[in-house]
């Protein structure tokens, strides 16, 4: 039987393709951006308080304008303030002026990651459920999290010196329901992946929550932590599992996969395949379910396991006429190819619409920031700026990039549509997309996600 796989975002995205979404709110928007402004002061603030000059929530809505514009740097933080120092001054007083480019990498440095992503993370979780209930967006299937680590290649190196040092390698646990990145885990430099995915695995709550993760992090305990915690899992397999691996390998063999093609199934479906045309590639994805596990050496030791899964992509470049065959296969506790084939084309999110758009659309691949603290910190002020770019792209029509740079050419008018992610902004816009909407008035009840 079909799970499914919850996609808000594209959802969101497609009832904003059928009509334009206008959010009737004043003409500057001061009245939202001071919403994330009170919640920038509840950050835990560990300065000496006689030597503080610079509040911290100003100092910190000073810094996310700045990064939502495109600055990459503290240096580039300061600088813009200063030209947007008349802007800057509707939402907040900034009564000693702007802080300097060493006071913003202090103060990063300082604050505590754990802190400000409680406050991000927050925001942004109560703009999806305010946006689901405003549009009628259903809570159906399964919701799905990536698990994938990401190095900054600009990291390693010690400030002002020609050392290197051990680049900064993060952990990100991404909500492809939502599009966004509920944890950001610094790992340390004499640990791995392995035992922080499981630690932070242990304290979510996972049910209903289908995990997906690459191979490195397809280990029994992991996925006992799952199950414990009442989630699916799907994990990618590779040869760091030789025995379990070459057992699947030998398994799906020609005449096997033939009789997947060909059976009939009389509940969830076992065999999925479809082509499609992408950057002047033809790419041909095929995929094999077999629930027939009982049979392998491990079996008992990994828990919950109930399906294998082999994926196939055939790809020719129309233009080249270079072919490429790639083979994956996965260990999934789902029953249905439709499911897993929705959860490993979108295990991919966390590459593409999150540690791409960082690297590439916020220019953190070239961000020199050696002080752990403090590129944690701003990396998490990027996440939240991608996060609410994904959201405005569909009200824009344009794409996340060019959302950024609409920021950086009109801060006041692009903020309007970025922070007015409030419960009567979204009651109007959604009338302006369907007038037969909301004639009671009243919006559906608020859903947790």
């Amino acid at each position: 039987m079909k799970i499914g796989i919850q996609k808000v975002i594209a959802e969101f995205s497609e009832i904003a393709s059928r009509g334009d979404i206008k959010f009737d709110i004043e003409n500057s928007p001061v009245k939202p951006v001071k919403r994330l402004l009170r919640l920038f002061n509840t950050v835990e603030d560990i300065r000496h308080e006689p030597k503080v000059t610079h509040p911290l929530g100003e100092l910190l809505l000073c810094a996310f304008i700045a990064i939502l514009a495109g600055s990459a740097s503290f240096v580039l933080i300061e600088q813009y303030c200063v030209k947007k120092l008349k802007t800057l001054r509707k939402f907040t007083p900034l009564k000693h002026g702007v802080p300097s480019h060493d006071t913003f990498r202090r103060v990063f440095s300082l604050l505590s990651p754990e802190s400000l992503q409680e406050v991000t993370v927050g925001f942004l979780l109560d703009n999806i459920k305010l946006m689901r209930r405003a549009f009628n967006i259903e809570q159906e299937g399964l919701r799905h999290i990536c698990i994938d680590g990401k190095t900054a290649r600009g990291s390693g190196r010690l400030a002002n010196t020609q050392f290197e040092k051990p680049q900064i390698h993060t952990l990100h646990v991404y909500d492809n329901t939502n599009g966004i990145c509920l944890i950001s885990k610094a790992i340390g430099e004499k640990t791995n992946e392995i035992p922080e995915a499981q630690q932070i695995l242990s304290c979510l709550d996972l049910k209903n929550v289908i995990v997906s993760f690459d191979a490195m992090n397809t280990q029994k305990d992991t996925i006992s932590i799952i199950t414990q915690q009442k989630g699916h899992f799907l994990g990618s397999l590779k040869k760091n599992h030789p025995e379990l691996y070459n057992e699947v390998d030998s398994y799906f063999d020609p005449a096997r996969l033939r009789r997947i093609k060909d059976s009939k199934p009389k509940s969830a479906a076992i065999f999925l395949t479809y082509t499609e045309k992408a950057r002047n590639c033809v790419e041909t994805r095929t995929f094999w379910l077999s629930k027939n596990v009982d049979w392998l050496v491990q079996h008992s030791e990994w828990p919950n396991l109930k399906s294998l899964i082999r994926y196939e992509k055939k790809s020719e470049n129309i233009r080249t006429g270079k072919k490429t065959n790639e083979v994956h296969y996965y260990i999934s506790s789902l029953v249905d190819v439709n499911d897993c084939a929705d959860v490993i084309r979108g295990h991919w999110a966390v590459e593409n619409l999150l540690h791409w758009h960082l690297d590439v659309t916020l220019g953190e691949d070239d961000c020199t920031i050696s002080d752990r603290k403090a590129f944690q910190n701003f990396s998490l002020m990027n996440k939240l700026a991608l996060s609410l770019l994904k959201l405005a792209a569909p009200v824009f029509k344009v794409s996340v990039r060019s959302t950024k740079h609409f920021a950086a050419w009109d801060i006041e008018d692009v903020l309007k549509i970025l922070c007015a992610f409030d419960e009567e902004s979204l009651k109007t816009a959604m009338l302006n997309v369907n007038p037969q909407a909301g004639k009671k008035g009243r919006l559906k009840p608020l859903v947790d996600i």
